[in-house]
């Protein structure tokens, strides 16, 4: 499968986020990039590597599977592998928008083509939201891993073995007692699994959330559900609804960043990260994972 991606896009850079994954469920080596999605109740092996010239990348796309994969199948691959990596993202509107911010106009430069990846699932984005609750990010990955490791399906591809994250009926048919197996406090366990039934017994669609506008309505409609707060709501829209306004402010790491790059690095309040966040404009969401991903690749400016 050939992907065309709308310019600017850097793959390598984009990809750079999962070079630390685990290598049974997703990750980004030796310029290729794997994971296991599940279309039409099939688990295949989505394989990307880049190709092309910088006036035309293109995803080349290997797909692995046990079970016969159909035109109407491919085409829900393309859809997936476009959600994962926002490929039909207009990078150049954001850049406009924030010129007039001298630090993210640079950053940008230095940074041209990041897209911010999107999970295949919003219930996958608002499950990591809820774990990454007020603990590390190194040990709230450590705990997501074993979820999807414990309730996810397995596809075995050339005697290896890989996972795919699980559906919210596997959760739901877990116990409290089974998901704090995994690290999970009390609470996060009973918050996941809830969440879980209500989308297994048809009450709760998150999908739908995607076409909302208005994103201080989602997370009005959010934080109606027990274990969801303003800070989840908002890392869930933007990791899981393409909802680039989005900007989990209160966040300490994003406030340290933000300090960091803003502020000299001393220590600023939520209400004064949101502040700065206004130069942003509607790509609150997207500037701030530049700032983290300048961060992360030690950019100076």
């Amino acid at each position: 499968m050939t992907i065309k991606a709308v310019l600017p896009f850097d793959f390598e850079l984009s990809a750079s986020i999962f070079s630390e994954g685990d290598k049974q469920i997703r990750r980004y080596e030796n310029g290729k990039f794997y994971q296991v999605i599940r279309i039409n109740n099939k688990l295949v092996l989505i394989s990307a590597k880049s190709s092309g010239s910088r006036d035309e990348i293109k995803l080349l796309v290997d797909l692995e599977s046990n079970e016969e994969i159909s035109n109407r199948d491919r085409k829900k691959i393309r859809e997936v592998i476009y959600t994962i990596f926002n490929l039909e993202l207009d990078l150049e509107k954001f850049y406009q928008d924030v010129k007039k911010d001298k630090i993210m106009s640079m950053l940008t430069q230095k940074l041209r083509g990041l897209k911010i990846p999107t999970t295949p699932t919003v219930f996958e984005a608002l499950v990591d939201s809820i774990i990454e609750q007020q603990i590390s990010l190194r040990v709230a990955h450590s705990l997501e891993r074993k979820v999807t490791k414990t309730f996810g399906d397995i596809l075995k591809v050339d005697d290896q073995v890989y996972y795919v994250f699980p559906t919210p009926q596997k959760i739901a048919s877990a116990t409290v007692e089974q998901l704090r197996e995994c690290g999970l406090s009390y609470k996060k366990a009973e918050y996941i699994r809830d969440i879980a039934k209500m989308i297994a017994e048809g009450t709760l669609d998150l999908e739908k959330f995607k076409d909302y506008e208005n994103i201080d309505e989602i997370i009005n409609d959010l934080s109606k559900i027990r274990g969801i707060g303003v800070w989840t709501a908002e890392l869930t829209m933007l990791r899981g609804m393409q909802k680039f306004e989005a900007i989990p402010a209160d966040d300490l790491g994003l406030r340290r960043v933000i300090s960091h790059y803003y502020c000299n690095d001393r220590k600023i309040s939520g209400e004064e990260a949101r502040r700065i966040a206004q130069n942003w404009g509607k790509w609150k969401g997207l500037a701030a994972f530049y700032l983290i991903t300048a961060e992360r690749l030690k950019i100076e400016i």
